[in-house]
């Protein structure tokens, strides 16, 4: 009966040390991909020249930022393409984005396509966008209530010249520089 007893207690050892052993195995495993698979997922790859998201945009000349609005001249919509520096991404989803237009000037631009996700990696790089420029105009706080009932002389003054703001609707951008 001892023999038969040691017998058993040396096989549930080694049992024991093997099955120690696998999750050893495994644990040893997993903290050696953990690592690789956050350090592959961290890394940012640079934008190319040429990154096409939306469509390509087809205009040859485009217009730089800063002359959308002479360009635009006294149209509310124009359909153009134009050049200049990404400020910053607001949304990812659906291509929102802020575009220096000059002067402390900025176009507020959207994808057409709500589909297009772009990086915060093309924050301060140049780009070339063809879309829908559009002016916005936007009423000073009190302007909704100049003129509303008086009229002739204690008639409120009205600001001729609102807040004005371009928007752009883009349906291709390509990074440039």
């Amino acid at each position: 009966m001892k023999k038969q007893t040691i017998w058993w207690l040396k096989l549930t050892a080694l049992t024991a040390v093997i099955i120690s052993m696998r999750k050893l195995q495994i644990v040893i495993f997993i903290l050696c991909i953990i690592p690789t698979i956050t350090c592959m997922a961290q890394k940012s790859t640079p934008l190319p020249h040429g990154m096409v998201f939306g469509l390509k945009p087809e205009n040859v000349g485009p217009v730089e930022s800063y002359k959308i609005e002479e360009f635009m001249g006294k149209k509310t919509r124009v359909t153009t393409a134009i050049e200049g520096k990404i400020l910053r991404v607001t949304k990812s989803k659906g291509g929102w984005f802020e575009m220096e237009a000059g002067k402390e000037k900025i176009i507020d631009a959207h994808f057409k396509d709500y589909s297009i996700t772009l990086p915060k990696d093309i924050e301060g790089r140049t780009v070339i966008i063809e879309g829908v420029a559009e002016r916005k105009f936007l009423a000073d706080d009190r302007q909704h209530f100049a003129g509303d009932t008086v009229t002739g002389k204690k008639a409120h003054n009205t600001n001729p010249n609102p807040k004005q703001r371009i928007s752009f609707e883009v349906r291709g951008l390509m990074v440039d520089i």
